[in-house]
Parts: C-alpha cells; structure tokens; sequence
C-alpha cells in the first residue's frame, strides 16, 4: 500500500532491523522500543488492522509471534514477555498496518506498549544478529 511504512519496510525502502521473515509474514525490532529486543511480527500482505487480515495470514503471525517469543526468551531471559496488538484508534494503534508487539519486560518494569524514545541504531543492530540467529537466521 502507497504510503504505509510498514509496506514500505517490507519492500525495502525503509530501514529495518529484521529479525525473521518468510514468505508471509516480516519480523523487525521496534525503532521505539519499549525494552530491549522489542520486536513487530506484522504481515507482508497490507492489512490495515486484524479485521482486515485472512485466516491464513492471521495463522502465519502467530506461528511466527511464538516464534520470536520463543528467541526473546532464549537470548534475553526475560522475566516475562507482553505480547499485544492494537486495533483502531481508540485502542491506541498508531501505525495502520496489523502488527503485534512483543516486549520483554523485567519485574516492576512500566507496562506501556510505545515510547518515544529512539533507539541506538549499533544496539538495534546488535539485537537483531542475537535474535537472527536464535530463529535460524
């Protein structure tokens, strides 16, 4: 879709820090993360929010959130790991393009799901190979 960033990450006109991918579905580091290896598994094919998306393409992000969740955990033992996705406006979405977040979180930590702080890209980077190579990559 024409002026969605997401779409555009996903056809390699933005930078990403890519994590997995397959032939559906695209996992990147947040740019904005709320924790260290605070990934997005999103669906190649636009979709503007989970209502939009097929059965199929549903199925692939979950088996690919599992996935990641399974990485997070295996290099970042975290003490647990939010995953979420938000659908519409009023349930804070901000990107429109369907995408689920998962974020490690340490005990005690703030349960917010964006920040607004950028990330280090050499960080960014460094996370990414980790959890690359903890999927296969």
């Amino acid at each position: 879709m024409s002026g969605c960033l997401f779409c555009d990450i996903v056809r390699g006109h933005a930078a990403s820090y890519p994590v997995y991918q397959d032939d559906q579905v695209y996992a990147f580091l947040d740019l904005f993360p709320v924790s260290p290896g605070h990934t997005l598994v999103i669906p190649k094919r636009h979709a503007d929010d989970l209502f939009g998306t097929t059965e199929a393409c549903a199925e692939a992000v979950a088996r690919t959130v599992r996935l990641v969740a399974l990485a997070l955990r295996e290099v970042l033992d975290p003490d647990g790991v939010t995953v979420t996705q938000l659908n519409g406006v009023a349930a804070g979405q901000t990107v429109f393009h369907s995408h689920t977040h998962l974020i490690p979180r340490a005990l005690g930590a703030p349960k917010v799901t964006h920040t607004g702080v950028r990330g280090r890209p050499r960080e960014l980077e460094e996370m990414a190979s980790r959890l690359s190579a903890a999927l296969g990559g």
